[in-house]
């Protein structure tokens, strides 16, 4: 992708420039995303070389999800936490790959207003093969008092209360896109300069779209009704826009990120091996409903609108339906004419 230096915005100058909209703004959040870009910057080097070094394959642990991890899952986590910990803005994090959270203590961190989770790296198990991958992220403001360590109740806050949410796609070109209240905005790594410059302004997702995407392997576990959607996105009905393009990657910053730009749904819902869904609620689901949602499109869990979800633990689970606002307002229709879920 080439640029025009003479309208080159760096995602620095963006949130500087975003910032000085509001009056009383410290600051502190734009800090706190510059250093997130900055941790990214280092898991795309590493991810640039992985078939060189001995970093792809498998760990020999398991998460706390007992899902087998990978080399680069834990290089992933480890960097961004360390970025994180050397922050002036960051009280404390919570990731997928760790049973708990991790408060950070120091003199600055106590004082912090921030909280961040995060995916370190969404779709790991497509490293080996070279598809798409990424890392997840949600800013929350704390709601413990200042001057003492973060306490989990700083992290189970429901998505409507995220300061910025965002995801970096490791791909043929490295983006971080990320989503304020003021809106959602993409950035291209610019490998020239090593920065992360305004490629595409004011993203929104298209209320219609002509791509489904789930693990269709799976049919045979869904719910009836799951299963009459997917018939009805196979119709051949040209004069309502079907039958829809099946296309799924198997990472959810990859199928989302498609989703976002050229409209869809994306969807994981509950079935007989997972009745309350796969995806992660706090890593996952809440980040990228931020995301859609400030871009126009919607996100559910079948009953009740992702970002209004109350978590209850660190790594819950829920179904999720997510993209153009039609689409999943048509999936909806078909989810809730019945209370069967598998």
């Amino acid at each position: 992708m080439s640029f025009n230096n003479k309208k080159l915005i760096t995602l620095d100058e963006f949130t500087i420039r975003q910032t000085r909209q509001f009056p009383n703004a410290t600051g502190e959040l734009s800090a706190l995303l510059r250093d997130l870009s900055l941790a990214c910057k280092m898991i795309n080097k590493q991810v640039n070389k992985a078939g060189l070094v001995d970093i792809i394959g498998k760990y020999g642990a398991t998460n706390i999800q007992g899902e087998e991890q990978m080399k680069l899952d834990i290089f992933s986590d480890e960097m961004l936490i360390n970025v994180l910990r050397n922050s002036s803005e960051c009280a404390g994090i919570a990731s997928e790959e760790n049973d708990d959270f991790v408060a950070f203590d120091d003199e600055y961190s106590v004082n912090s207003k921030y909280v961040v989770l995060f995916d370190p790296l969404d779709g790991s198990s497509n490293i080996d093969v070279n598809a798409p991958i990424g890392t997840i992220f949600s800013v929350y403001r704390r709601v413990s008092p200042l001057g003492q360590p973060c306490t989990l109740e700083d992290f189970q806050q429901p998505g409507t209360r995220q300061m910025a949410a965002g995801y970096i796609i490791y791909g043929s070109s490295t983006m971080l896109v990320y989503a304020t209240k003021l809106g959602v905005n993409g950035f291209t790594l610019e490998p020239s300069i090593g920065e992360f410059c305004l490629s595409h302004p004011e993203m929104k997702c298209k209320e219609n779209g002509k791509i489904y995407s789930l693990n269709q392997g799976n049919t045979c576990k869904l719910a009836d009704s799951t299963k009459a959607f997917l018939e009805y996105c196979m119709q051949d009905d040209k004069e309502n826009g079907l039958p829809l393009s099946h296309r799924y990657i198997g990472s959810m910053v990859a199928d989302l990120h498609r989703t976002l730009i050229k409209g869809g749904i994306f969807m994981y819902p509950a079935d007989k091996k997972n009745r309350n869904g796969k995806l992660r609620l706090m890593y996952e689901c809440n980040p990228m409903a931020f995301i859609v949602e400030a871009a126009g499109g919607l996100a559910s869990t079948g009953t009740q609108r992702i970002l209004e979800v109350q978590p209850t633990e660190l790594h819950q689970r829920v179904p999720i339906y997510i993209g153009s606002r039609n689409l999943v307002s048509k999936a909806l229709e078909f989810v809730s004419a019945t209370s069967e879920l598998v």
